[in-house]
């Protein structure tokens, strides 16, 4: 199963898109999408819808994942991120795709097990879960792959099983199958934090 994670952004929407069988996981793609930081704010929208909807067409996610609203410094800051994710949904829609919503602390919770976890905290448990050897930067990054971890381990492993098996089977008659990333099953319960720095 293919799941994309969005951390929706004016400046920067982070994303991260992970293949799972339910209990590995492994990344597609990762990054951001940075409108031009002058553009007027509808121009930046466009540029979101169309970053978002080459990804989604480049990749063939299964899902997408959206971290929900839960703060902004102010009204008008909640009213442009409202708006970004209102973008992110309607071009998820649009390429027939189910989106589900995840608040910061669901996201914590699944990904670290606690979930008022600092931002830290939360990409170094994303590098363990996802073996990868580079921290991914900036945190909207991580922030997006925590989101799609999250939607794995929330979604139920039976049904990830189910689906990535589907969609292993329908990759492997076209493109061939991806290797996926090896080693162990990695779990936040096993995961101990190092001392702090």
């Amino acid at each position: 199963m293919r799941i994309l994670g969005v951390d929706p952004g004016s400046n920067r929407t982070g994303y991260g898109c992970i293949e799972t069988d339910g209990s590995r996981h492994r990344v597609v793609t990762c990054g951001v999408l940075a409108p031009a930081a002058r553009a007027a704010f509808p121009e930046k929208l466009l540029a979101i819808r169309d970053g978002l909807a080459s990804l989604i067409a480049r990749h063939r996610p299964d899902v997408v994942a959206i971290e929900d609203l839960f703060y902004a410094r102010n009204a008008r800051s909640a009213l442009k991120l409202g708006h970004v994710r209102g973008v992110v949904m309607l071009t998820a829609s649009e390429a027939g795709l189910p989106v589900s919503e995840f608040s910061p602390a669901e996201v914590k919770r699944a990904v670290v097990g606690y979930g008022r976890a600092e931002k830290p905290q939360v990409r170094q448990m994303v590098m363990l879960l996802l073996g990868l050897a580079e921290p991914p930067s900036p945190l909207d990054v991580s922030d997006a792959l925590a989101v799609a971890v999250c939607h794995a381990h929330v979604s139920g492993s039976a049904a990830v099983r189910q689906a990535a098996a589907a969609a292993e089977g329908e990759r492997s008659a076209g493109a061939g199958t991806a290797a996926g990333a090896g080693g162990e099953a990695r779990s936040w319960r096993r995961y101990r934090p190092g001392p702090p720095s």
